[in-house]
């Protein structure tokens, strides 16, 4: 991990201050603009799977802020969809936790992993209650029952919060009702211990 990400901690140590400049404005354009900065510097070399500090690639950083302009740009020149920052968390992820479906969709369609271990796109939808893009997420085969580390499931998830419509399609999608997160709870007793008593019916009917 930390050879990975030793460019960008000691990249202003190392390269001239014009080119240190560079670095933090495509880290900014990147966020929020304007993409033609970005576009700009990329074209004159700079390496679209840079990182910051905490590890987030330019993608990264596009997609959690909704910039789309950015994305494509990023995609356009082969950015890594599959990157995943010091706590995990890719482009994908960060996007649907974020709700922010257009960017969902340009990465789906780009080939960002759906499925892989620990916190997925899967579950940062459901734990928000993004049922749009759930529904792109199981159209792209989202593991409906993959765990998170706690052993918590999307159907585990959405109940707990709260999400009625995201704990009918998750059952719809054959959502296991019997799996236990690591304190012994199913979605059911999940969702009656936070006061989603709805929520814990649903599942009971459904589970019969």
């Amino acid at each position: 991990m930390r050879k990975r990400l030793l460019p960008a901690l000691l990249i202003l140590a190392l390269v001239s201050p014009a080119r240190a400049d560079s670095y933090e404005e495509a880290l900014a354009a990147a966020r929020l603009g304007p993409t033609n900065d970005l576009v700009r510097l990329l074209n004159r070399g700079l390496d679209p799977d840079t990182v910051d500090e905490q590890g987030n690639t330019l993608l990264i950083l596009a997609a959690r802020e909704g910039n789309l302009s950015a994305v494509e740009a990023l995609i356009q020149r082969r950015a890594k969809l599959s990157a995943r920052n010091l706590a995990g968390d890719s482009a994908l992820m960060l996007a649907a936790l974020k709700g922010e479906e257009p960017v969902v969709r340009r990465l789906l369609a780009a080939g960002a992993p759906v499925n892989h271990a620990g916190w997925n796109p899967l579950l940062y939808a459901a734990f928000e209650g993004r049922l749009e893009i759930l529904e792109l997420l199981l159209a792209q085969g989202a593991a409906v029952d993959a765990r998170a580390p706690n052993q918590a499931t999307a159907l585990m998830l959405a109940a707990r919060n709260g999400h009625i419509e995201v704990v009918r399609r998750l059952l719809k999608a054959g959502a296991d009702t019997a799996l236990v997160n690591d304190q012994g709870l199913t979605a059911e007793q999940w969702a009656l211990n936070n006061g989603n008593s709805d929520i814990a019916d649903l599942i009971r009917t459904a589970r019969r």
